[in-house]
This record gives C-alpha cells, structure tokens and sequence, in this order.
C-alpha cells in the first residue's frame, strides 16, 4: 500500500506536461498493443488473399494521405498554434477546408483515370471510393489531436484514442462473421468508425472556427509544407512500399505474409515510440544547457536495450508467429529477424536526428529519406521478382542501415559545425552495436530448427538484461525526472 501511495503522491507532483507525456506513451503502447493483438482473430477470419488485400488497402491510404491532406498536422501545425496563437480554432477549420479540396481534386483525377488507377492500387472501385472516404475524414481527427497535444489535455486524446482503437476491431469482427467478402466487409468496417468518429469531430472543428477559407491560412501552410512533402513520402514509401510492391508482383496472399510478419517485427516500435517522447525533450535540454557528458553513456544505454529486446524478438519469432497466426503462416517466420533488425535503426535514427532537428538542418533529414525510399523501391523491383516477398524483408533492412548510419555521418557534420569537437555520441560503439544486429538478423534463420541452442541465447541474453536492471531504471528514472 506504501508504493501505491507513493506512486500515487508522485504522479500528482508531475507537473502538466509530464502528466501528459506519460499518458500519451501509455495511450501509444494500448492501442499498438489493441491493433497487434486482434492480429490472430483477423488472420483466422479470413483467407490469405482477404487479409493480404486489407493490408494493401491499409498501405496504400498511409501513401495517398501524404498527398490529399500535404501531412498539414505535422510540420506546420504546432508553427500555426503559435504564429497563429489567438485565431487557433479558425485556422484548423480553414486547414479542414483545404484538406476537402485537395482531396476533391484528388478524387476528380481517379475519376477521369479510373481503371489505369483501380490496375495500379490493385483494388476495385468499391475499395478505392472507400479509401477516399477515409481520406477525406481522418484528418480532422489528427487535427484535433495535435492541438490537444500542444495544450496538454490528455484525457480526451486517451479517451478518443482507445474507444476508437477498441470499436475498429469489434466492429472488424462483426462485419467479417457476417459477411462472405472479408476483405471488404473489414475494410466497410475500419471507414464506418473513421466517419463516425472523425466526422463528428471535423463539424465540431468547423463549427467552432467557421471558416472554410482563408487566404493567408492556406498559402502559410503550403508554403511550409510543400517542402516537406518529399520527407513525409519517402518515410512513408520506406515503411508501405513494400506491400505495395508485394502486392502488385507476388499477389495479396503473399502481402499477408509479409504484413503478419512485419507487424511482429514492428513489436519494437512500442519501446521505440516511448523512448523517443521521453529522450528527445531530455536532449535538447542537454544540447541547450551544452551537458553534453551524459549523452553518450545515456544513449549506448537505450542502444544496447534495444539490441537485447530485437534479439529476444528474432529468437522467439516461431512461438510468437504460432500464437498470433494460424498455421498456414508459418513460412513468414523467415521474414521477421530483418524487420526486427530495422527497429534498431529506426531508434537509431530517431535518437541521432534530434541534433538535426534542434539546429534546423532539415536538408540531411530530406536527402536520408529520399535516398532510402528510392533505394528500397530500386533493390524490391529486382530482388521481390528473383526471391519472392522474402527479400522484401532484408531490401528493408538494408535501407534502414543506410537510413540509421548516414544520420550518424550528419549528425558529426551539423556538431561540429555548431559545437566544434565536442563528442555528443559514441560512433565505436554505435557501430559496434550495429554490426551485432545485423549479424543476427542475417543467421538468427539458421536456429529455427535448433530449439535448445535459441532457448540458451534468450537466457543468456535474459541474464545479463536482469543483472544491469538497476543501473538502467535509474538511469531512464533520471531522463524522466529531468523532462
């Protein structure tokens, strides 16, 4: 009861914004945890070719919403929250109002080009109106959100999140018992719950800022994020190019393959979205303070976790595949050391971009995801057509290596160009690490039939995670704190 109380007397010292820092990481980690978690109903519901499809779908909306709504709740938004400060409500009317048009004029081209679109998104007609459906009310949700966000009102952002992320599946689910065409019937499902929620809060928005153009509103944000745009796409190319492909070489039985798979490798990106929104606030305080003691030891720290947790994934992957698929997926197991070996170049990056960012050096952010997102669709084209979805899995790899290690390269360039000599991270050791991760994601493959060798590396690993417990929750307890 003692702890209890003293966890309790703790979280109402926090002051606001950590408060809510900590519920939006929880609120992160539910609802990726809801979403993985209804993976082995859905795959059992449904054919290969059904779910494959859904993923298609799910990959081709995070790449066509870059384009119908220019990503304006990133980037510019919180620029607007302040530039704008007292006209917040009818600037997010306005910013709903461009996103209808855009994705209007969006509309009126597939309209003209119908069946050469239906042929490249290979989906039918049926599909892609609901895709425009969704595209059209989503993005007043993450309006809404980002300026709750800014203002730190978590309990309705927690509130909004899980009851959607909860009535997506359960609904998914009574759609699909009751319906012959699974993949239609989940996908009818996710867009029903899109407009009901979003829609309800895209008329409040409007009605609140009562205006659906503004001039000087409209060309702000387009100026702003234009630029951006290659950025946002190419992550987006990077993380559901894949499937895309996929879909269009191999067919959609083999995208559900790849997306089962590739939804257990990205097991990781719950530690990895919590790490981030709890590092970076850390770092720039180092960086503005010039504190730059700690950085190395605090960042080989979170890369050598990962390290651990990504080989704890890669080397339970059968038993994990068994539980959240049926059987006829067993095949995919080959594919999700690579994914989960991505996941430590993903943090890689998060972290070491932050020097980037905080100088505002957008160039090398733009010129990595670019780079990366060409190479990746460059090495699918050959190597998916020679080996099958398969390569998919490791042409991600290496293109997140790429992505992960010249972020290292720029991110030398921008301190010492703004701090001189000064050693903000540890390159032997980050390389050290690196060439660790990818030497088991390349042989982790060959233990699949050797169940006592992969149950003695977990223990071993397990061991010496649980023997420096203390000194990592301290450390970790000390970047929260000081947040």
């Amino acid at each position: 009861m003692k702890f209890i109380k003293s966890l309790i007397s703790r979280y109402k010292g926090l002051a606001l914004p950590a408060k809510a820092s900590m519920w939006f990481i929880i609120c992160s980690v539910l609802q990726r945890g809801i979403s993985f978690f209804t993976v082995p109903i859905f795959t059992r519901l449904m054919t290969t070719e059904q779910y494959g499809m859904y993923s298609t779908y799910l990959s081709w909306y995070s790449i066509l919403i870059v384009f119908t709504s220019l990503n304006l709740f990133y980037g510019v938004f919180n620029n607007a929250m302040i530039k704008f400060e007292n006209r917040r409500d009818e600037y997010i009317s306005s910013m709903q109002g461009l996103v209808t048009v855009i994705t209007f004029g969006v509309f009126v081209v597939y309209l003209l080009f119908r069946d050469k679109c239906n042929s490249l998104l290979g989906m039918s007609t049926p599909l892609v109106l609901l895709l425009f459906i969704e595209l059209l009310f989503t993005p007043a949700l993450q309006f809404w959100t980002v300026h709750n966000r800014f203002d730190f009102k978590y309990r309705k952002i927690v509130f909004v999140t899980l009851a959607k992320s909860l009535a997506n599946p359960i609904l998914g689910i009574v759609f699909v018992l009751n319906s012959e065409q699974k993949d239609l019937a989940r996908i009818l499902s996710t867009v029903l719950v899109e407009v009901i929620v979003c829609g309800t809060i895209a008329i409040y928005q409007f009605y609140k800022g009562k205006r659906f153009y503004n001039k000087e509103f409209w060309k702000y944000a387009v100026m702003f994020n234009i630029p951006l745009i290659p950025h946002y796409l190419s992550g987006t190319i990077l993380n559901q190019g894949d499937r895309v492909m996929i879909n269009q070489l191999c067919g959609s039985a083999a995208v559900a393959f790849y997306s089962v798979a590739y939804n257990l490798g990205q097991l990781m990106n719950i530690f990895t979205s919590a790490i981030t929104s709890s590092f970076t606030p850390w770092i720039y305080q180092k960086i503005r303070k010039n504190d730059f003691a700690s950085i190395p030891r605090v960042t080989n720290m979170l890369f050598v976790i990962m390290a651990g947790l990504v080989s704890l994934l890669m080397l339970f992957a059968p038993e994990i595949l068994y539980i959240i698929a049926s059987p006829e997926y067993s095949e995919a197991v080959y594919v999700i050391p690579p994914i989960a070996g991505s996941m430590f170049f993903v943090l890689l990056y998060n972290t070491i971009s932050n020097v980037e960012f905080y100088y505002e050096v957008r160039i090398y952010v733009t010129i990595g995801s670019i780079a990366s997102a060409c190479l990746n669709v460059g090495l699918n084209w050959i190597f998916i057509r020679k080996f099958g979805y398969y390569a998919a899995g490791y042409t991600t790899l290496f293109c997140y290596i790429i992505y992960g290690l010249s972020h290292l390269i720029f991110s030398k360039i921008v301190a010492r160009k703004n701090l001189g000599k000064v050693k903000i991270f540890d390159s032997k050791m980050i390389m050290l690490l690196s060439l660790y991760v990818i030497a088991v994601s390349l042989t982790v493959n060959y233990l699949y039939d050797y169940t006592a060798i992969r149950y003695l590396c977990v223990i071993a690993i397990a061991a010496v995670m649980i023997w420096k417990r203390k000194y990592v929750m301290a450390e970790i307890g000390a970047i929260v704190k000081k947040k």
